[in-house]
């Protein structure tokens, strides 16, 4: 019945974006419709005629992930933007794409010519504007501190500095971190004191336990490879890690 299949992607084809499939599945049967009707839909008004009943719920079960352009017919079958079908976006396109903008407008808005913006789009997706550039694009995208870091680079940075501060002596990283992450003093301090609480507190309890030290390494491996999430919500929650 489904002879039609789904275009090859062409080997310059972006990713697919970020999908929140928890978001596709809830919003669908907030309509009340079915993966039949979802599938139906997207083939009679977005002119997609391989998608299926199997495709739809393979989108909603995350085994999948609908391309740019399926997300954004998927968005218009279920009433809602392109961006509460996107998971946390982490490049200038995901963001672009999670507000529903055109290149032109953010271009036009950060003061870059658009094949410029365009440029940083396709290499890596990461910014490299001025400070007032980067005001106006904090603006016109919604981006928090974090998304800041995480689109211009700096991300690794502050994880590399978040490591050394939880397994050394976090008061001597209050400075360097602060230049990434400009947070206010005091709140910076009881967000590293607590990061570095907390990672002790993993490793200590693991040897508690009767762990060797290869054991005790593989919590405190686990907080490491995520001190930058710990990091933000601790900041959050204004320093309570």
């Amino acid at each position: 019945m489904w002879a039609v299949r789904r275009p090859p992607l062409r080997s310059d084809h972006h990713p697919p974006p970020p999908f929140n499939a928890p978001a596709a599945r809830r919003l669908r049967a907030a309509l009340g419709l079915g993966p039949d009707h979802v599938a139906h839909a997207l083939r009679a008004s977005y002119d997609l005629p391989y998608v299926t009943p199997a495709l739809v719920a393979a989108w909603e079960r995350g085994s999948a992930s609908p391309s740019h352009p399926e997300l954004t017919a998927l968005a218009g079958v279920l009433w809602c933007s392109p961006g509460e079908l996107i998971g946390r976006p982490r490049t200038l396109r995901e963001h672009r794409l999670a507000r529903g903008l055109a290149p032109e407008d953010v271009a036009h808005t950060v003061g870059y010519e658009l094949q410029a913006y365009l440029r940083m789009e396709e290499t890596g997706g990461q910014w490299r504007g001025t400070d007032r550039q980067t005001a106006a694009l904090t603006r016109v995208l919604g981006l928090s501190l974090a998304d800041v870091l995480t689109v211009t680079g700096r991300e690794e940075r502050l994880a590399e500095l978040l490591r050394d501060a939880v397994t050394t002596r976090w008061q001597a990283y209050v400075r360097p971190v602060s230049k990434i992450a400009p947070l206010e003093r005091r709140l910076l301090e009881e967000v590293l004191h607590g990061l570095h609480q907390d990672y002790q507190g993993h490793m200590a309890a693991t040897l508690s336990w009767g762990g060797g030290p290869t054991d005790a390494s593989d919590p405190g491996r686990d907080f490491l490879t995520h001190v930058v999430d710990h990091f933000w919500t601790a900041v959050e929650d204004g320093g309570r890690a």
